[in-house]
């Protein structure tokens, strides 16, 4: 008896040391933030001043987030649109090799092909609770007031420009007119008849108003590609 008394209380020891070492260990720091949907449009409609007009959006709402590890960064707006040549530009090719973390550290997705479900799809944590803002805030979506789960992103669900002639990016993303259209994605993964998280459906032109009237606010996802 008394040999398993004492057994039994070296285990207890043991284990209370183990605890306590593990307790001693400092936490891991947040993986620092390299994704996030803006806070806020540029309030022009789908006329982001071009590729160029969109990337410094991300870049300065980087800069006045007031998260340290997002100076410094690359900041690429995820947009499909066409080069000054005339040949296509992909979202997936303008934001870098991954993994991507939001504001709170959790990752998005680690590889541009798990992003866009290249093998398996829907590998990836593009959902609301996780695709928030470069504030660390989630973003209205479908069922809350107002909903504005559109995020303007030009792009097929692979993150591709689409070929052909129809335009998908508010004329390169220059146009805020009534007219025209630009391919957006539900961040929530919720409503109208599609989940895809880049490529949802049309917008009613490239107007505020119109991005408005489906359900947006000219939103972008941000990733830093560096």
């Amino acid at each position: 008896m008394r040999v398993i008394t004492t057994v039994a209380s070296g285990i207890l020891l043991a284990s209370s040391l183990s605890t306590a070492a593990l307790a001693q260990q400092p936490a891991q720091p947040a993986a620092p933030m390299s994704f996030f949907i803006t806070s806020a449009g540029k309030g022009e409609g789908a006329n982001l001043g071009g590729m160029a007009g969109a990337d410094a959006h991300c870049a300065q709402l980087a800069a006045a987030s007031g998260t340290a590890a997002a100076q410094g960064r690359a900041w690429r707006a995820y947009l499909s649109g066409l080069a000054p040549d005339g040949k296509a530009i992909h979202a997936r090719d303008r934001i870098g090799a991954g993994p991507w973390h939001n504001a709170k550290g959790a990752m998005i997705a680690a590889t541009v092909a798990d992003l866009h479900g290249d093998i398996v799809r829907d590998r990836n944590q593009m959902n609301k609770m996780n695709a928030i803002t470069e504030k660390g805030t989630v973003v209205s979506g479908a069922g809350d007031s107002p909903n504005v789960h559109d995020i303007l992103t030009g792009s097929d669900s692979f993150g591709r420009a689409v070929p052909g002639t129809a335009d998908w990016s508010c004329n390169n993303w220059t146009s805020s007119a009534t007219t025209g259209a630009a391919m957006v994605g539900h961040h929530d993964r919720t409503g109208g008849g599609s989940s895809s998280w880049n490529s949802a459906h049309l917008s009613r032109g490239c107007g505020q108003q119109n991005l408005v009237s489906t359900g947006g606010a000219g939103l972008l996802y941000c990733f830093a590609a560096n």
